[in-house]
């Protein structure tokens, strides 16, 4: 799978560089943001800037993962997410709890960063 990680001002960013986010490279996804948050990492965003589908496994994946942020005392913000992705999200409720941002950087800056 294609995702790196990348720590600024105290933020790491997960970069999913996949076309599809499902089966089964949601378990390798899951795994590495669970790393972070179990490593005390607190603010976490995920870039799907180069994710066009994503189903609903990966919606459960995102809030379990914004779950298990939240519980640390931290957050898990979505940036980058295009017009499809955006329509799941809607679809599920789950833009009610994750904060999404256009890009990157505004995700970043939500952060206070």
């Amino acid at each position: 799978m294609n995702i790196t990680t990348e720590h600024a001002n105290g933020i790491a960013v997960v970069r999913v560089g996949e076309s599809r986010l499902m089966y089964p490279l949601l378990s390798e996804f899951s795994a590495a943001v669970q790393k972070l948050i179990a490593a005390g990492e607190r603010r976490v965003v995920v870039d799907l800037s180069s994710v066009g589908y994503v189903d609903s496994a990966t919606i459960g994946c995102l809030m379990d993962l914004y779950r298990q942020a939240s519980a640390a005392g931290g957050a898990l913000k979505l940036a980058g997410v295009q017009k499809r992705v955006e329509t799941m999200l809607t679809m599920t409720g789950a833009q009610n709890f994750i904060e999404v941002h256009p890009d990157e950087p505004s995700a970043v800056k939500s952060f206070g960063a």
